[in-house]
């Protein structure tokens, strides 16, 4: 069985996905990145399967598309309420520590535009430092953005100042999130 250590910016898709890509010449630009290990072996084990027979010949369609019903939307809404996982309210007192909805701040930009702004960043920190996935850190900030949204909160503060403070913020969430085990819920 094969197995490389993972970084925490990666994931197995995106490598498939670049992998795909017959321009992206991937050899030399992943060279010293963990990720290589894992384009070699896709690379490895698709001229393996190259001319081999598919295991599976049936053309019976297991959920056909058009038969289709209801949206994914719809499905991840229904599989929330069943397992409880909402929104979290949790972050509310800490968002308003950092953000305002006050008055006097109405001129300055919505936390959930800067959070949006600075997201790709931050999660790369937060995933550097604690060696978390991005996917993992990223659910924790998108709840953390909809929940600026919802309380129409502003930033208060300078952008470097209020950037390094969301940092620590979404760590330490990132860090409860794991461990209540919200994390190991399969929608």
């Amino acid at each position: 069985m094969w197995y490389a250590q993972s970084h925490p910016d990666e994931d197995f898709a995106e490598t498939f996905a670049v992998w795909l890509d017959p321009e992206s010449r991937w050899r030399e630009r992943y060279v010293g990145w963990p990720a290589l290990r894992k384009l070699e072996y896709m690379d490895g084990l698709m001229r393996e399967l190259a001319g081999a027979r598919p295991r599976v010949t049936t053309k019976e369609e297991v959920d056909p598309l058009p038969d289709l019903r209801r949206t994914l939307r719809t499905h991840y809404a229904q599989k929330r309420r069943h397992y409880g996982v909402t929104h979290p309210h949790c972050y509310d007192p800490d968002l308003r520590r950092l953000f305002s909805e006050a008055r006097d701040h109405a001129g300055n930009p919505t936390a959930a535009s800067f959070l949006t702004k600075i997201r790709r960043d931050v999660r790369r920190k937060v995933a550097h430092w604690t060696g978390e996935y991005q996917y993992t850190i990223d659910q924790v900030l998108q709840n953390m953005i909809v929940r600026c949204r919802e309380l129409k909160l502003r930033l208060t503060a300078s952008e470097s100042q209020t950037t390094l403070e969301f940092t620590s913020l979404l760590t330490v969430h990132t860090m409860n999130y794991l461990h209540s085990g919200r994390h190991r819920v399969a929608l």
